[in-house]
């Protein structure tokens, strides 16, 4: 039997999100404090909807290219499980952050052409986890949350010496096709659970879920 899918919701905006993401199915959720996001929060909003989060889901921050002052300030506030580098940061960098805050780290790598899986080997070595997603397109203001997929078989049947997480344009339609082609264990999605961009929607949450786990049992 397979494992169960595990279901990160990113961008949760709003205190009922928190519920409704939970009551889908999601293991993980995320708060963007990418200040150019539609799904930005505030670290002090942020705060208030991550204390409604129950033990064993994890909470986990992203953020982009931020310094050690921004980071220092965020998980004084905010009570986190995981942060997610979803920027340019270097190798030294990711292991840096591991070292200064104590929590796991997740790196995100964009991909689009076969030229780009050499990083999620080289960060492999030093993160805690692997986020695949969509390598945004040039001059795009977001480095996520674009809604675009990437060529699967690019990375089908590849595995790395961390947990890794697929990400980029998935939605209730699609997920179950690119868990299948990828062999992908934990999926990300932001965009594709949403009725307005960092609005979510409990039913699309709740499909996505249903989806997702549509190979397997949760």
């Amino acid at each position: 039997m397979p494992s169960a899918i595990n279901v990160k919701i990113c961008g949760l905006t709003e205190s009922a999100d928190v519920p409704a993401a939970i009551l889908a199915g999601a293991r993980y959720l995320g708060f963007n404090f990418f200040a150019k996001s539609p799904r930005y929060l505030a670290p002090a909003d942020a705060a208030f909807i991550a204390g409604t989060v129950p033990e064993g889901i994890c909470k986990v921050a992203l953020t982009v290219n931020a310094d050690n002052a921004f980071l220092d300030a965020l998980v004084e506030v905010v009570p986190l499980d995981m942060l997610q580098l979803h920027g340019a940061e270097s190798v030294e960098r990711v292991r840096e952050v591991k070292a200064r805050y104590g929590l796991p780290v997740m790196k995100v790598v964009g991909v689009a052409v076969p030229e780009d899986l050499a990083a999620l080997d080289e960060y492999g070595t030093v993160a805690d986890q692997l986020l695949v997603d969509a390598k945004p397109p040039k001059g795009a203001v977001l480095p996520g949350g674009n809604g675009l997929t990437f060529d699967w078989r690019l990375i089908a049947g590849r595995r790395w010496p961390v947990p890794w997480m697929l990400a980029g344009g998935l939605t209730p339609q699609n997920v179950a096709q690119a868990i299948a082609m990828t062999g992908a264990r934990q999926v990300d999605v932001a965009s594709g659970v949403e009725s307005a961009p960092g609005v979510k929607d409990a039913d699309l949450m709740a499909a996505f879920c249903a989806a997702a786990r549509s190979d397997g049992p949760i």
